[in-house]
């Protein structure tokens, strides 16, 4: 592997932590602590991303890019870790429903929201190559 996608990636995690940071700081503040609505949101946006970039890098096979923004910067905003600890501290709190909610909705809105960046893309660019 070459240091120069190790340094792209390096790039793409540094900015993709501090947006991590940022959103679900911003969030969490906004809508309070009963549920992880910033862990949640960050990974529907990077699914929605990764979605999107998916269709992208069909077209423009540039492995620094794609490994800067797919595994430096959405490796860093999602966050399946976080997701992961929040859910087993919400079942080790006996708080049942928001544990089964929070992986729920992990599930399904990622999963669409990647879905729907890849609809999304093609209707922007169609079948032309970018």
């Amino acid at each position: 592997m070459s240091l120069k996608i190790i340094f792209a990636i390096g790039i793409g995690g540094f900015f993709g932590a501090i947006s991590r940071f940022l959103i679900s700081t911003y969030l969490q503040k906004k809508f309070g602590t009963h549920f992880p609505i910033g862990t949640l949101s960050v990974n529907v946006i990077g699914s929605f991303i990764v979605g999107f970039l998916i269709i992208y890098f069909e077209n423009i096979i540039n492995p620094t890019i794609k490994a800067m923004a797919i595994t430096g910067f959405l490796g860093s905003l999602t966050t399946f870790s976080t997701f992961s600890y929040e859910t087993i501290f919400l079942l080790q709190n006996s708080l049942y429903y928001r544990a089964f909610l929070n992986i729920i909705l992990n599930l399904i809105l990622s999963f669409s929201a990647t879905i729907a960046g890849m609809i999304i893309f093609k209707k922007m660019f169609g079948g032309v190559n970018v």
